[in-house]
């Protein structure tokens, strides 16, 4: 597909990523959802874009490649601003995690490594992941276990605001460990928990709304139905009393 869009862009054909709209959709025949999402079934284009119209709203194909495609009645000036709201607040809230780097000496005394926790803390507090490195020397590099504990120590003083991503482990001269700020990882799973009740219940009006479509299109085709009967009734009705 890349590859396909690369040679279009070669020979300057202009491809854009918006729907066509109104008389931009040459097709014969669109499946068409109403302004409120309700099916309408599959009718002429035309006639869509008289609906159209007729309700101030624009045609929009909102599924191309379906067959027949899908259009919905929408007003499309709206829906693009909104839509542009909904980006620009998408933008905002966005936080792009950093890794930030923190080092450590094997034999640090209590008031430096108070002095860095407190530089952990605030970075596992701003939503940002740690890396914490011990700088192994000489003999230290042969005892590596005094790194690791400093570490823990560490994850256990900072178990509030983080979590431990990727434990300690050596790497030549070095032992390293990741933590996780906490708050964001509990922040981001109810966001989603969210954002899922709000999908359901969108697929649940959906689903309720092409439900009493389809028992309005019934019920109007039971109508017809039976104003034909009648029609045909009331029609046998008068011959009978003609041959009379």
């Amino acid at each position: 597909m890349y590859c396909i869009l690369q040679v279009f862009r070669r020979i300057g054909v202009i491809i854009s990523d918006e729907p066509r709209i109104n008389e931009e959709i040459r097709v014969p025949q669109v499946r068409l959802i109403g302004p409120k999402g309700e099916q309408v079934g599959v009718i002429a284009t035309s006639v869509a874009l008289n609906l159209a119209r007729e309700a101030n709203l624009d045609l929009v194909e909102v599924a191309p490649t379906a067959k027949p495609p899908v259009a919905k009645l929408i007003d499309y000036g709206k829906y693009k601003y909104n839509e542009k709201i909904k980006a620009r607040e998408a933008r905002r809230n966005q936080t792009v995690a950093e890794v930030k780097e923190i080092r450590f000496r094997l034999k640090i005394d209590d008031h430096d490594f108070d002095v860095k926790k407190g530089h952990v803390l605030r970075f596992l507090n701003g939503g940002d992941k740690v890396k914490v490195t011990i700088m192994l020397r000489g003999r230290e590099q042969s005892r590596p276990v005094g790194g690791v504990e400093l570490l823990r120590r560490l994850a256990d003083e900072v178990s509030e605001s983080g979590t431990v991503e990727f434990a300690p482990k050596q790497e030549g001269r070095n032992i390293i460990m990741t933590l996780a700020p906490k708050g964001k990882k509990i922040h981001t799973q109810s966001e989603q928990r969210r954002r899922g009740a709000e999908s359901r219940a969108e697929r649940q009006a959906r689903q309720a709304a092409r439900l009493a479509a389809k028992q309005e299109v019934q019920s109007q085709a039971a109508a017809a139905v039976n104003a034909m009967q009648s029609d045909q009734h009331h029609k046998e009705g008068s011959n009978a009393e003609d041959e009379n």
